[in-house]
């Protein structure tokens, strides 16, 4: 007998390539159409002649991307958003008033932010916990505390928690464990699969890929009452996708295993220099075996990502005077795009800053290794 091609485990590469994109069903286009309309024919009592009545509630492109990334990260459903931000504050915002979530020590800023300004007036208490020590979080857990929120590797230290303990802990105590995998994607960490019951991404970063959508998603591991309230709030609230961004970024899944590789060979290279420079203090980045939590990682990621942050001896004057001198990074914001990106984080973090003011944070993107290590040297050349 013939083996069946479609009966084999489809594995995190071919996904990507193929998950969402079966051929246009009417004219047997490859790629996936863009669907732009905002509304669709129904019946005279409303009946969905084809599935559908209205964007805000659904739309054939987005319903390719949330196919997708149900895929990639091993979850049964997946809704997206206008934005990581717009993903996060869902997904907290479905916390009932009284509710505390534990938060990581390092965190992106927005969260911080999300925890200090607006959760409170939802009446959901945040508390920062190390979650790089199972046992802190284990000792934080109380009644009230109904979500874990990891970030790992966290923004900008890189950090990384454990997250078969962590969700360990979290069902010992009836809790949800969500997980920001924005760093890592799904090519090279895969948190539900280690018991998180929820998945962040910020899509504008690696899943776009290029610089130039804006998008964020919630992968969730059952398709059960939290996620009937996201998709209920996203639909009553209007935070939707717009499905240029939606087509965007399924495009930018595409290619997404083969721009992970070369991202983390880019930042391996990158650590291993700052690692040997005399007038850097330190060097973030867990693929070293120096990296505090290098043993979780090495066990839990298939690689350790293209992000790589380093503090200076000289404080945040040597910081500085680096991120001027490189030429072939660009100083600006975000991350995951194919170009190479440098940002001094105390300075972007608003009035109350609380990376340390000589770190960097580089994002490793798709020129040659050896270009870029010739641009750093140009920085370390400023400092002396």
């Amino acid at each position: 007998m013939r083996p069946d091609p479609t009966a084999a485990p489809r594995r995190l590469e071919t996904l990507a390539v193929h998950a969402g994109g079966e051929a246009d069903a009417h004219n047997g286009a490859v790629a996936p159409p863009l669907h732009f309309s905002t509304t669709f024919k129904h019946g005279p009592a409303a009946e969905r002649l084809a599935g559908y009545e209205y964007q805000r509630e659904g739309n054939p492109t987005q319903d390719r991307l949330e196919t997708a990334l149900a895929a990639l990260d091993g979850g049964e459903v997946a809704l997206v958003y206008g934005s990581g931000m717009a993903a996060m504050t869902a997904a907290l915002e479905c916390l009932p008033a009284g509710s505390e979530v534990l938060i990581p020590e390092d965190c992106y800023a927005g969260l911080r932010s999300l925890a200090a300004e607006f959760l409170p007036e939802r009446g959901v208490t945040a508390r920062r916990v190390d979650q790089c020590d199972p046992s802190t979080v284990a000792a934080a857990m109380r009644p009230a505390v109904r979500m874990i929120w990891a970030e790992t590797p966290s923004n900008p230290q890189l950090r990384i928690a454990d997250l078969a303990a962590l969700a360990q802990i979290a069902k010992q105590h009836g809790a949800l464990l969500a997980v920001d995998n924005t760093f890592a994607t799904p090519l090279l960490q895969r948190p539900i699969a280690l018991g998180a019951d929820l998945v962040m991404h910020s899509t504008t970063k690696y899943m776009g890929g290029h610089s130039d959508v804006m998008g964020g998603a919630l992968v969730f591991a059952r398709r059960d009452g939290l996620f009937d309230k996201a998709a209920h709030r996203r639909h009553i609230s209007g935070n939707v996708l717009a499905p240029f961004s939606a087509w965007l970024t399924l495009r930018g899944l595409r290619s997404l295993p083969a721009r992970m590789a070369w991202h983390c060979a880019n930042a391996r290279r990158v650590a291993a220099f700052f690692a040997v420079q005399p007038a850097v203090e330190t060097v973030f980045f867990p693929g070293l075996p120096t990296h505090p939590n290098h043993a979780v990682a090495a066990r839990q990621m298939a690689d350790f990502g293209g992000m790589v942050s380093v503090t200076f001896k000289g404080g945040r004057e040597a910081a500085l005077a680096f991120a001027g001198a490189v030429q072939l990074f660009t100083n600006a914001t975000s991350l995951g795009g194919v170009e190479s990106l440098i940002e001094h984080r105390a300075s972007v973090e608003g009035p109350n800053p609380v990376s340390p003011p000589g770190l960097l944070r580089l994002s490793l993107g798709l020129e040659h290794a050896d270009d870029l290590l010739a641009d750093l040297a140009c920085g370390i050349a400023a400092l002396r």
